[in-house]
């Protein structure tokens, strides 16, 4: 995890640079890349934090030695529902907010009730129904 905390952290800072240099190179005209560049640098500091925070808190992961195997990585990774359909209902909700963006912004204020409902249906799955816990 620290590696790739640094990798992200690296990815970042470049990012960020590369968009505060297109921005000078373009006179701040244009806003596609300029934002794309800056807010991907963000996402990638974000990622950066949360991993370097994360790797403070556990122990040494396999992928952190550099001389480890792969199957040093094996066993159990979390719990996923193999059945669950939610995920798919937030990916298309999200596949229309982003349609709506760039096409009509009334399909965005259609279509996030619809994502704010799905997210809702995936957290709260096991709450209900036949799984609960």
């Amino acid at each position: 995890m620290k590696i790739l905390g640094m990798i992200f952290l690296y990815v970042g800072l470049f990012m960020i640079l590369v968009g505060v240099v297109y921005g000078f190179m373009t006179g701040f005209d244009e806003w596609a890349g300029f934002p794309a560049l800056l807010v991907t640098g963000l996402m990638c500091l974000f990622l950066a934090y949360f991993l370097i925070f994360t790797a403070r808190k556990i122990p040494d992961q396999p992928m952190d030695n550099y001389e480890g195997e792969i199957a040093e990585g094996a066993g159990e990774y979390g719990f996923y529902s193999p059945w669950s359909w939610w995920p798919f209902a937030i990916g298309v909700a999200c596949m229309f907010v982003v349609l709506g963006a760039a096409i009509a912004w009334w399909v965005v204020l259609i279509a996030i009730p619809f994502a704010a409902a799905a997210v809702i249906g995936w957290v709260y799955e096991y709450s209900r129904g036949d799984h609960a816990h």
